[in-house]
């Protein structure tokens, strides 16, 4: 008995090799029929009106980068960042040891005290003297002597404040602040190193200049518009979104002749100089292509196809996809009509010939949100 139990289950693993390996006298759509009706939400495919477009793989860089350096010199007391820390602008980066300059500062304000008594003193003195010379009391030459002298203190009181208000800088100076909002590129300073008067400290980059610089012919320039929207995707995340044709690089490739276009994008909570993005340009006339939601899309075997529903069952359909649009891809194959039923959701488990149940259709608006929410 135990013996038949023991075949039983492996004839079972047998057949069930048989059927994941796709054998003969198991086709694909047996295997469906024994998963069951899938449950699946749905959108429908809308012709349009857009531009064919072309991919082209770029690269991330900050158009602005401040580096930032110190205006005084000083021995480094603390650091607050380190490379690649996201920072505001005026944020403290590195504090310089003040010890020396509190001293002199202290020094300082004590002798504009001392400054004060003496230019007191003297206009005391010069306020007498120049009553009596009315009265022809004093000479000349003492009524002199008490002008110079109560001048001198009030040069004195001055310079010393002057002297103040710089050792007040100094010391404001010796906290080294982010010019702009931006990240961290690069750190070239530590705690105790002694840094001099221009020495470079760190690498800002400006998180509201992120640019992808992309190289293309210079034929293909007629069909770029400048301020234009292009679809985006960040390559290291497989993030989409949407960048700004923002101008063009005045300087062209000595050797190809390619043209370097700026592209605009938002701010990315990770992101590092010169990783690699792929940017969508239109690159040809218009024409009307059957726009289905790229929650649709699955590869498989390396070729990108979309499963319709007929007689609820699915049905998989190959895509030639010929423009990029936001969330959206524009196909031109001949199997596509306006108002089909695609898959949006659902589709990475199904099966050619698999029983389907609908549970939702999308429109425009929720497919909108549902790529928001992703």
């Amino acid at each position: 008995m135990r013996v038949l139990q023991v075949l039983s289950i492996q004839v079972l693993l047998i057949l069930a090799l048989v059927v994941f390996n796709g054998g003969p006298g198991l086709s694909s759509k047996a295997w469906a029929f024994e998963q069951g009706p899938a449950r699946v939400v749905i959108s429908k495919i809308v012709l349009e009106t857009i531009a064919q477009n072309q991919s082209f793989i770029g690269t991330l860089y900050f158009e602005r980068i401040s580096h930032v350096s110190s205006e005084v010199s000083g021995l480094v007391k603390k650091i607050n960042f380190r490379a690649g820390d996201r920072v505001r602008n005026g944020t403290p980066l590195v504090h310089l040891d003040t010890e020396i300059l509190d001293k002199e500062i202290s020094f300082n304000k004590n002798q504009i005290e001392l400054a004060m008594l003496n230019l007191n003193h003297t206009q005391v003195n010069f306020k007498r003297m120049a009553a009596l010379r009315k009265k022809n009391s004093v000479s000349e030459k003492d009524y002199d002597d008490a002008y110079f002298v109560h001048q001198e203190a009030l040069l004195r009181k001055n310079a010393a404040r002057t002297t103040l208000e710089k050792l007040l800088i100094q010391k404001r100076k010796s906290v080294i602040k982010a010019p702009f909002d931006g990240i961290i590129l690069e750190k070239n300073v530590d705690s105790g190193d002694w840094v001099n008067q221009g020495k470079q400290l760190f690498d800002i980059g400006s998180v509201n200049d992120l640019f992808i610089k992309v190289a293309m012919a210079e034929t293909l320039l007629k069909f770029v518009s400048i301020g234009g929207s292009v679809p985006v995707i960040i390559n290291a995340y497989d993030k989409e979104m949407m960048g700004t044709i923002d101008n063009l690089s005045p300087n062209a490739d000595v050797k190809t002749k390619n043209v370097f276009l700026k592209i605009r994008i938002p701010m990315l909570t990770k992101v590092a100089q010169n990783m690699s993005a792929t940017v969508f340009i239109a690159m040809g006339p218009v024409q009307e292509l059957f726009m289905i939601p790229r929650d649709a899309l699955i590869r498989f075997q390396g070729n990108d196809f979309v499963y319709t529903i007929k007689e609820k069952k699915a049905v998989r359909l190959p895509v030639h996809i010929v423009a990029y649009q936001g969330n959206r891809i524009g196909a031109d194959n001949a199997h596509f009509t306006e108002g089909m039923s695609i898959v949006v959701d659902g589709n990475e488990r199904l099966r050619p010939g698999q029983s389907v149940v609908i549970v939702s259709e999308l429109s425009g608006e929720q497919e909108g949100e549902q790529v928001e929410k992703n």
